[in-house]
Parts: C-alpha cells; structure tokens; sequence
C-alpha cells in the first residue's frame, strides 16, 4: 500500500514540476498555476489517506483547509495589483510560521532528547528558517504598506549585532540537543529567530524588495522541505526543494539586474543617504507639457515604446494604457513594451499588471530584447519608472546603482515621462533623464494622464 501513496506523491511532484516550467511564459502561466493546484490537491488528498485519523481530528482538519481556501480565495479577488507584493510577502510569511510550528510542536510531544540525526536537525533547521522568513515577511510587509517606512531603518552596528545574534541561535541550537527538557530554551531560540528575521530586513530599502520578496519565497521553500524530512513526507520535500531552487534563481537573475551582490542587498543601507536635495533638484531645468503636446508627438510618430513602472500599478492604470494601446495600433502605430527585471515592487510585477488588461504577451519585451530596439525608436513613454531608467547606472561611479543594467530610453529620438512630481523614485535617486533636452514631463496621476492623452489622440484623428 506504501507503493500507491509514493506512486501519488510521485504525480504530484511532477505536476509541480509543470506547473513551475509553465510559469516562465506568461502565455502558459495560468495553465501552470492550475497543473500546480492539481498536484497539490493529490499531495494533500494522498497525505490525509496515509495516517487513520479520527473524526475530532477530520474536523479541525477540514475546517482548517475549508477556511483557509475561502480567505486566501477572498485575497486573491479582493487584493489590488498595487498590494500583489505585500501579500505574496504574507504569504511566504505564514509558511515560513506555519513550518516553524510544525518543527516546534514535534518538539513540545517529545518525551526524549533530541539525539544528532537527520530529523532532530530538520526540526531546528526549519525553527530557525520558519521564524526568519516569518518576522521578516511580516517586516517586509509592514514596509511596503507604508505603516513603517520603506526606506532602511539603520541600526549601529548592525551588522556585527546580526552576527552576534546568530552565532547565539547556532549555540541554543546545539545547546538543545543536550538539554531538550528545558522547553524555555526552545522559546528563546524562537524569538531569536523571530529578532533575527526582523533586523534583517529592517535596513533593506524599497528598491530591493523585489529581490527580498523572491529570496524570502525561496526560504519557505527550503523550509518546507526540512519540514518533509520531520514526517518522511516525499511530496513536501520535493515540491519545498523546487520552491527553494526556483527563489534562489531567481533572486540571482534580480541581482543581477542590479548588478548587485546577495549580500550587499541582505546587508541593507541601499537609498538612506543617496536623496537628492531639492535645492539640486530646482537648480535644473526641464521641459513640461500637456496632453496635447504629447499627442501631437505620437501623431507623427511611427514607432513607439512605453516603459512602465510602479506608478503605473498604483494608479490602477493599466486598463487605460490597454485603450491608448489599441488606438494607437488601429492607427497603424508600432507599439511595443519594455520590461525591466525588476520594475515595480515584485518580480514579474509589471508582467502580471499588464497581463491583467489583456496586452499580448508578444509586445512584452525584456531588457535584452528591447535595449537595441530604443535607438530606432521615435518616442519612448516612461510611466511611473525611474530608477530603471536612470542614465547614472552607465555614467556615475558615485553612484549607488553604477553598473546597473538599464533600459537604454535615452537613445529614443524623443521622451515622453509620466510621472506625478519630480520627487526621486523609491531608491532616492534623481534622474538626469527627466532634464534631458529630448524630455517633456507630462505630470500627473497615470490613469488620468493616460485617460487625457487618449481623449487628445483621438481629437487630432
């Protein structure tokens, strides 16, 4: 009988599989999220079949699983795209502290003491990762809805105090092993972990969430898969392993894209001290215009890239640019998208915004692929995005994001910015572009920006 739930655990492992693969296009990621739902459903199903619980135990079961699918169902219609980050950050969260849990439990029903094997190392392993991810997500959440700032918090010394901390987590731990009749000790290491988990990510700045948001859902990953081990569970450590691969990939590929080290970013600073003044803001000058200044320059222009941002997802505008799109092309218009890595607050954000109003997956384009592209370009329209634009990566070596891949806009023939002010973007920096003599800032809301350059393109045709 053993053979059938490993047979099961084996589908569901390779459903997950699929469904991640699937998830690399946006043309196939809805497919994939329903593939990996299926896995699940046979890994849950196959894990309930395996242990004869009893009726009180069935209950508390499915009403856990019953409440559970109806918030998180209430989450996913409710949540506004601007808010996807924060609670893909509570999402990792609560794994992060429901494997934490687990581990603590096996821990609290044991009667002897912990002995050096593969489990009692899981369950320390997954305290210490479950309650970091945890606090941190929590903390990353916190920072990204604005109830505390989203700028880094720097602690004196923080470091060598990080350091310090988990040197004493690594002691508890072993200290544990010898001394697991004294519970008070696994209270410790917890809020440990749990202080651990928050100094991390307290002086990690708004510009590097997108990288903490994909190595956090890389450790609830790891965790989970140090949880499988606990219960022998071989679904759980396989789909735990992919989730911990796939996050950490994919924070190389977000490093990357900022042209920055794992630990550079984990040690926090980026943007506390890099804000331009706006004294040295009002000494430049720059070239404002209105809805018809910037339709007149899309009607004579024949090839066009817009270059969306942040603002774009808050101002809930991506319906709009979908209508000035179609008018656009119904004009015989070439129109294209340029994607950054890490525009927006998350990965993939500005793909799942756009996807969101039915833009074709085709006119998304990377920064590889679109980067040769601008030179060519009559007009480039940058909504909302600054720091991925932001010519000092290419020409300030003073500067924090020097060496940081950018969209190369500054070669498109004319530039067009939408934005609400000229206040710096998230990491602080100002942007030499907005002063190029090629550039009219077009300020206001995005949506009502939009909206109004639409209703001005229209007119002229």
């Amino acid at each position: 009988m053993d053979s059938i739930y490993i047979i099961f655990y084996f589908i569901s492992s390779i459903l997950f599989i699929l469904g991640i693969k699937m998830l690399s296009s946006p043309a196939t990621a809805r497919r994939g999220n329903f593939i990996s739902f299926l896995g699940m459903i046979i890994a849950v199903t196959t894990t309930l079949l395996i242990v004869n619980y009893n009726l009180r135990s069935i209950i508390f079961i499915a009403s856990g699983i019953f409440s559970g699918g109806i918030i998180g169902l209430i989450f996913a219609k409710k949540v506004q795209m601007t808010s996807m980050p924060q609670m893909v950050a509570i999402f990792n969260g609560l794994g992060g502290l429901a494997s934490s849990l687990i581990a603590f439990s096996e821990i609290i029903k044991s009667d002897t003491t912990i002995s050096l094997n593969i489990i009692s190392v899981s369950i320390l392993i997954s305290i210490l990762i479950g309650s970091v991810t945890f606090s941190g997500s929590i903390t990353g959440f916190l920072k990204l809805q604005s109830i505390i700032t989203g700028k880094p918090i720097l602690i004196p010394l923080r470091n060598y105090l990080n350091f310090i901390l988990l040197i004493s987590i690594i002691a508890l731990m072993i200290t544990s092993f010898f001394f697991v009749e004294y519970t008070f000790l696994f209270y410790i290491l917890i809020s440990s972990c749990l202080l651990l988990g928050i100094l991390i990510v307290l002086p990690i700045g708004g510009a590097d969430m997108p990288v903490v948001i994909a190595l956090l859902n890389s450790y609830s990953g790891i965790v989970a898969a140090f949880t499988g081990f606990i219960f022998g569970n071989i679904a759980l450590i396989i789909s735990g392993s992919l989730i911990g691969a796939s996050g950490l990939i994919l924070t190389r590929i977000m490093t990357k894209a900022m042209n920055r080290s794992l630990a550079n970013v984990v040690l926090g600073g980026f943007g506390a001290t890099t804000e331009t003044s706006n004294q040295e803001v009002s000494d430049k000058t720059y070239k404002s215009g209105s809805s018809d200044d910037v339709a007149s320059i899309l009607e004579y222009s024949e090839k066009i890239i817009i270059v969306p941002g942040y603002g774009l997802a808050v101002a809930q505008a991506q319906h709009s640019i979908k209508e000035l799109l179609d008018i656009l092309v119904k004009q015989g218009k070439n129109v294209i998208f340029a994607i950054h890595p890490v525009a927006g607050r998350m990965p993939g954000h500005m793909n799942v915004l756009l996807a969101e109003s039915n833009i074709d997956y085709e006119l998304l384009l990377d920064l590889d692929q679109v980067n040769e592209k601008f030179s060519q370009t009559d007009v480039s329209i940058i909504i909302g995005a600054n720091d991925v634009v932001n010519p000092a990566a290419k020409l300030d070596e003073s500067s924090p994001i020097y060496g940081m891949p950018i969209l190369d806009v500054e070669k498109s023939k004319s530039i067009v910015v939408i934005k609400r002010s000229m206040n710096p973007g998230f990491a602080g920096l100002d942007n030499d572009i907005f002063y190029n003599e090629k550039t009219i800032m077009f300020f206001g809301d995005a949506k009502n920006s939009i909206d109004s350059l639409t209703k001005s393109f229209k007119e002229l045709n």
